[in-house]
């Protein structure tokens, strides 16, 4: 009896130390809230919310008890959760030596240490610089015939013979089609559609619990990234052979374009860093759009009236090439599609396609009188300015007109779909004209019902309708 009462004494007291020891030198005033259980955190609760779509009732639950600066630990990081536009603000705006862009684990094991995600400084700039050549408007003129002959093309496949389809499955290959061709170059089919199958299951792992046991959905995602690199590494040398012989220049796509950067000392960067990016890149240029378009045909197929005003809105453009040797989509037609754009807007303001994205406190900082320590993740979230009645008017209500010279401006960092501040999302003009390109294709071409009229939408991580969104789909006979 006596030698286990030493036994549990001696546990006791040890863990007692560690405590003490690991408590901070100097005083500190963390925010409230919760760390959750040990390694885990909040975590469990986080993803469950986001999967049933209740991510702002577990902020809320949470904001009740602790205001809106809290903390909690999700996705294997102590975390402050920053809410509001100024919190927003703070964060965003950060220089990159107090609040880094480091991800959490999951996306850093998927997206690789050095995706522009993580980058700071310099290299930021010199991998931007490279991907901005191909996303920035001018470039983006260029490629509208091709994205349209693309589209069209894939639509006419996917509906021969069928009169249903699964709309989130099939924008999701459409779009992973165009970032291919378009950005990337591939256009070989089995290649691209085997990365496809990978980059499904790579996806789904950045937001899952780090654990790397045969079977998880990190495990199964780690695995993914590995195959994509395997395939990739092969298609790298290929294109350093042709820059080097001419025969392809550094401006036919973005691997290209990366392969020929040349860092401070003059040196090729790492095909690490190309990867990485690679692999970044290509999930946030093809999934985020996916998911925007899901949801466009979701609203439109439950809302009469909106689709009706961008029904006539998409008419009225092809209207106007009567008489006109014109086959294909431009660029100042895109420019036209003001209203389709405003409902996309709304939805993103309503349905934020990214919850939210986080920062690594390199130093012990501060903000609302609470300290972050060195080392804790922050993360800001849409929903909280998003949904503010005192930012937007009746926010649960779905108007595309508060975007259009709104009497109310919106305030800086209040409208954060993508993002803000110096990492502010630098595919959002390529979102715009992939979207607007694809509307264009479906409102014109056919007419569309949902199979499950009740259908609802889920985040795993990303907001979709929950059942892949099945529609009946029939051409549209065009009266004159």
């Amino acid at each position: 009896m006596s030698f286990l009462f030493l036994v549990a004494f001696t546990l006791i007291s040890a863990f007692l130390l560690s405590k003490y020891l690991s408590r901070p030198r100097t005083r500190s005033t963390l925010p409230g809230g919760s760390l959750g259980y040990p390694l885990i955190g909040e975590t469990l609760s986080f993803l469950r919310a986001q999967r049933e779509d209740r991510g702002p009732e577990w902020l809320e639950e949470r904001i009740s008890k602790h205001g809106s600066v809290f903390k909690t630990s999700i996705l294997g990081s102590r975390t402050v959760v920053i809410i509001g536009q100024a919190g927003n603000k703070f964060v965003l705006g950060a220089d990159d030596g107090v609040l880094a862009a480091k991800q959490p684990l999951t996306l850093q094991t998927i997206g690789g240490k050095q995706n522009i995600l993580e980058l700071t400084g310099y290299r930021y700039r010199l991998v931007k610089g490279a991907m901005m050549t191909f996303l920035k408007p001018e470039s983006l003129q260029k490629y509208i015939k091709e994205m349209d002959e693309l589209v069209k093309t894939l639509f006419l496949t996917e509906t021969k013979g069928r009169d249903t389809i699964q709309a989130v499955v099939f924008m999701k290959e459409l779009t992973f089609s165009i970032a291919s061709n378009i950005l990337f170059g591939i256009k070989d089919d089995y290649t691209r559609e085997a990365l496809f199958d990978d980059f499904s299951l790579a996806f789904k792992a950045i937001m899952s619990l780090p654990v790397n046991f045969p079977g998880t959905v990190h495990w199964r995602g780690r695995r993914a990234r590995s195959r994509i690199v395997n395939k990739i590494l092969p298609i790298m040398e290929k294109r350093k052979e042709e820059l080097l012989k001419g025969i392809r220049s550094p401006s036919s796509d973005v691997l290209s374009c990366m392969l020929e950067l040349r860092d401070e000392n003059k040196q090729p960067i790492a095909d690490d860093m190309i990867i990485d990016n690679f692999v970044t890149l290509m999930i946030a240029s093809h999934d985020t759009s996916a998911i925007l378009l899901s949801l466009m045909i979701w609203k439109l197929a439950r809302d009469p009236e909106v689709y009706k005003k961008v029904l006539e809105e998409q008419l009225d453009i092809v209207k106007k090439r009567e008489g006109k040797e014109q086959k294909h989509l431009t660029w100042a037609e895109t420019r036209e599609m003001k209203y389709t754009w405003r409902v996309a807007q709304e939805l993103m303001r309503m349905i934020p396609p990214v919850f939210g994205s986080f920062r690594k406190a390199l130093k012990d900082t501060s903000y609302g009188g609470y300290d972050i320590p060195k080392g804790w993740q922050v993360l800001w979230v849409a929903c909280g300015t998003h949904m503010n009645k005192d930012i937007f008017d009746n926010p649960t209500e779905f108007d595309p007109s508060r975007f259009e010279n709104p009497s109310k401006p919106i305030p800086p960092y209040a409208y954060v779909a993508f993002g803000g501040g110096l990492h502010t999302c630098i595919g959002n003009e390529f979102a715009r004209v992939e979207t607007l390109t694809i509307v264009h294709n479906l409102v014109t071409t056919y007419e569309w019902s949902q199979v499950n009229p009740e259908e609802v939408i889920t985040r795993e991580p990303m907001p979709y309708p929950s059942m892949g969104l099945p529609i009946k789909i029939k051409p549209r006979v065009l009266t004159t």
